[in-house]
């Protein structure tokens, strides 16, 4: 197992006069996210290098005019969602940062839906709602999310995915008990390492897949 710790990098493009909408900003990360992972392309050794670690740590920046310009000279993927834009770049050491990334602000990034979402179709990220998360944190907690229920999927489901166009709906869960269940019936499920704003060992998203139905793994 790689001993040296890597963390994958996402940018949210949020300017002043019209930040995204919340609930975009989430399907957006973990769609860049997916695509990543569906296919990563040239950053193949750089994905490996990451996923080999054991962890699948993510950071969420947030980038506006000049900033989000430098950020996209820099080799990466940009997912555009209806009102969000999310450039994932391939994964890099933790100290070791492109410099024009390692200037962007995480802490902070707070986003709201003005408008009401359209209506959930799976796959279905469901998010904890007795959780106060930033939309940041939300952003890496939905990619994470995403990613387990890739890793979770086989050959054929993982195609059919990408004939769908890799998309996922993050929505919160309507209530607590919908959300204990869907952790207790063994579907997918993040708990947070604690690192920010959260105790670690919380239970942010789980993954809810049609495919994924019947599976257990793990509670």
């Amino acid at each position: 197992m790689n001993t040296e710790l890597y963390v994958l990098p996402l940018v949210v493009r949020i300017e002043r006069a019209a930040p995204p909408e919340r609930t975009d900003a989430l399907e957006a990360a973990a769609m860049a996210v997916l695509s990543l992972l569906a296919d990563p392309g040239e950053w193949a050794a750089e994905l490996h290098a990451w996923q080999s670690t054991g962890k699948i740590r993510k950071v969420v920046r947030r980038a506006r005019g000049a900033e989000w310009r430098r950020a996209l000279a820099l080799p990466g993927r940009t997912i555009a969602h209806r009102t969000a834009e999310v450039r994932v770049h391939p994964p890099v050491p933790l100290d070791d940062w492109p410099k024009d990334l390692a200037r962007l602000q995480v802490s902070g990034t707070e986003l709201t839906d003005t408008v009401a979402p359209p209506p959930a179709a799976p796959p279905r990220l469901w998010e904890n709602p007795e959780l106060e998360m930033s939309a940041g944190k939300a952003m890496a907690q939905a990619g994470h999310a995403a990613q387990l229920a890739w890793w979770a999927s086989d050959a054929d489901e993982r195609a059919a995915w990408r004939e769908s166009g890799m998309t996922v709906s993050v929505r919160p869960a309507p209530a607590r008990d919908l959300f204990d269940a869907k952790v207790a019936a063994g579907l997918p499920v993040v708990r947070d390492a604690g690192f920010t704003e959260i105790e670690p060992g919380s239970c942010t998203f789980v993954a809810d897949a049609p495919w994924l139905a019947g599976r257990v793994f793990g509670a």
